[in-house]
């Protein structure tokens, strides 16, 4: 029997907390423009003073946005990814709506008869609640919380779009003048592209490169890393040191997500009759990263680092093996702890270098 116990990641917490705090904020906001219109017909406080209202604004905000941060990013924005931005943030919309509707019957049908002494399943008590949600107040709720879940949704579909951190970096111009940064690369490779693409097609493959993509990519976010680049069936993916270093997280990034894409074997098997499997090579070093590009915008890294990083991992089918990585990152990764094994491949001549390199693999 399975388990039915759900497992959020460092990451998805994370979001989610920062979420909470978003929301609480606006809804202490929302309070307090409510308390300056008392004095109007358009809002009553009726028996509440403010300190109560923002002592139940607060603990509730804090309960009801956790929970809801974390079933979007666990949920909702895993079921965006598969799907057309349009029409996942209408079916976002619809949800919303009839979530908003339905919560406040349920709330008011329990509410009103205790407070107004209404029967029960009565026309009365109809016409209170239908008053009430038609009414301005919740009106008022409704398109303000819908313009702050789309504007939640919208905002991690564009980090999404970006890559974990980059957008922050944007928003903040990290980049925007170009700067001298150390960074690990792992060139991420799907073997035996050509003839899978022959065995399956044009079309048909793209599905099976996207759905690969698409599988390998928690892996990848869960150790840290940055998805640099896309190109052609290769992932160019980037570490800061001390995330990529920690434990050896870029080396583990690349056994989970083997690791992942065995668990879905079977399904790769019966809809593509083929199995992804991936090669990595690795290095590390100095680049220089900044903006670049008027109409298209985007960060960009530029070194050594990247070229002898996709080189290394040219050397794989060559070397027999699924991962490969030079002896500057085994360095840094030798004060890491980790519990992998690295084995000396000796040194090898890579394409435009004048010395030859010393590889490890695990």
């Amino acid at each position: 029997m399975k388990s039915l116990v759900l497992t959020f990641s460092k990451r998805e917490i994370y979001q989610a907390i920062q979420i909470t705090l978003a929301w609480t904020f606006i809804g202490i906001i929302a309070i307090l423009y409510d308390y300056s219109l008392s004095f109007t017909p358009y809002v009553r406080f009726e028996g509440v003073s403010l300190k109560e209202m923002l002592f139940a604004q607060i603990t509730t905000s804090i309960v009801s946005s956790f929970i809801t941060g974390l079933i979007i990013v666990k949920f909702f924005i895993p079921w965006i990814r598969s799907r057309p931005y349009g029409k996942a943030l209408l079916m976002t919309w619809l949800t919303y709506t009839l979530l908003s509707f339905l919560t406040a019957t349920i709330a008011l049908s329990f509410f009103y008869p205790y407070k107004l002494g209404i029967p029960y399943f009565s026309l009365a008590l109809l016409q209170e609640i239908v008053g009430f949600i038609f009414g301005p107040e919740f009106i008022r709720y409704y398109f303000l919380w819908l313009f702050i879940l789309m504007t939640t949704m919208i905002a991690l579909l564009v980090n999404d779009k970006y890559g974990p951190g980059i957008f922050k970096d944007f928003l903040l111009g990290k980049y925007f003048q170009p700067r001298r940064t150390e960074r690990i690369f792992m060139f991420l490779d799907l073997r035996g592209s050509t003839r899978i693409a022959e065995q399956l097609g044009e079309v048909k493959y793209f599905s099976f490169l996207k759905d690969a993509f698409l599988d390998v990519t928690p892996a990848i976010i869960y150790s840290g890393g940055e998805i640099y680049q896309y190109v052609g069936d290769e992932i160019v993916v980037s570490w800061k040191v001390e995330k990529g270093v920690k434990q050896a997280q870029c080396l583990k990034s690349f056994v989970r997500l083997q690791e992942d894409l065995k668990q879905k074997s079977e399904y790769y098997q019966k809809v593509y009759g083929v199995i992804p499997e991936f090669k990595a090579g690795l290095h590390a070093g100095f680049v220089i990263a900044g903006e670049i590009g008027a109409i298209k915008r985007e960060i960009t890294f530029s070194g050594d680092v990247l070229n002898t990083s996709s080189r290394i991992q040219g050397k794989c089918n060559e070397l027999g093996v699924k991962i490969l990585f030079s002896q500057e990152l085994c360095v840094m990764l030798n004060s890491a702890t980790h519990n992998l094994t690295f084995k000396e491949m000796g040194e090898v001549e890579l394409s435009g270098k004048k010395k030859k390199i010393l590889l490890y693999t695990v």
